[in-house]
């Protein structure tokens, strides 16, 4: 798949037709650079030019490695969570690797850590070190929560619930995250600055839930609330969903991660490798206008 077309700088970017993947390669396309999109279902690929296109899932390592060949630099989106997920990336790894992939790109997330206490983020942590031992290149970029889905915690009722106290978060739109991948991923000059680095990928302030509730009630005209939940209420209240145990523990551990004050954090690497501030919560709403439309009070 594209075989032909194949150069010593091809970027590859997985996710392509992801949220953040699309959003990286739609940048690449329109700086005019060669890239090669990884995808599971190749009819869904983008049509950019300039780009060709392969289907390969992480965990088939194989065609994954196929899909690499030719690829210098290669954007690693995680995969979506799943129990095995870990397994996924590092097979992902691997094969990259093995197809002559000098430097991976991996976006990883805010404070990945081996005790994590946002269980989801503990597999980033072991992603990355596994890139780190097979001795390519690579930058790592850990985003905070995605604003983009600040509204999907918002019920019906006009309402947040979790066990996240008093603790902060500093919300960071995924078209920021993008932008900083892209840039990293084409600028040389950022490229060589980022090598074997790791940065921190935030919105402009950290808020509570408490006051994220208020920022957006008051640009809204919604009634919106934070009510607080201990651990136990968050796991029962999300049994209703029929949501798997390892998922629902994911859900909930991000509160506590809020809590615990481990996502109070504040980079300014948008702004220095972008050249424009992170978007606030009122810049995404004003881009987002039905972003709430589904609270009815």
């Amino acid at each position: 798949m594209g075989d032909d077309h194949m150069t010593n700088h091809t970027i590859g970017v997985t996710g392509a037709t992801g949220a953040v993947g699309g959003r990286v390669a739609a940048r690449i396309a329109r700086l005019g650079r060669a890239q090669r999109l990884i995808v599971r279902d190749l009819n869904r690929a983008p049509d950019h030019p300039g780009s060709t296109a392969a289907m390969a899932a992480y965990e088939d390592t194989a065609n994954f490695a196929r899909a690499c060949r030719g690829v210098d630099t290669l954007f690693l989106v995680s995969a979506t969570e799943s129990e095995d997920r870990i397994d996924a990336h590092l097979s992902a790894v691997d094969a990259a690797v093995a197809a002559g992939v000098s430097r991976i790109v991996y976006l990883s997330f805010l404070q990945a850590g081996p005790a994590s206490t946002f269980t989801f983020a503990r597999t980033h942590f072991f992603t990355e070190a596994h890139i780190r031992s097979t001795g390519v290149r690579y930058t790592f970029l850990r985003p905070s929560l995605y604003l983009d889905l600040l509204p999907h915690w918002v019920d019906e009722g006009g309402v947040v619930r979790g066990p996240a106290g008093e603790g902060r978060v500093a919300w960071v739109a995924r078209d920021d995250i993008a932008d900083v991948v892209a840039a990293v991923l084409t600028d040389p000059a950022l490229a060589a600055a980022a090598e074997n680095a790791t940065y921190d990928v935030t919105g402009p302030e950290a808020l509570s839930l408490g006051a994220t509730v208020e920022r957006l009630s008051a640009l809204t005209g919604r009634t919106i609330r934070y009510v607080p939940e201990t651990r136990e209420e968050a796991l029962v209240s999300r049994k209703a969903t029929g949501a798997p145990e390892w998922e629902i523990e994911g859900w909930v551990s991000s509160y506590e991660a809020i809590a615990a004050g481990e996502l109070d954090e504040v980079a300014a690497t948008v702004q220095k490798v972008t050249g424009h501030p992170a978007r606030s919560i009122e810049g995404f709403l004003r881009r987002h206008p039905s972003a709430l439309s589904h609270v009815s009070v």
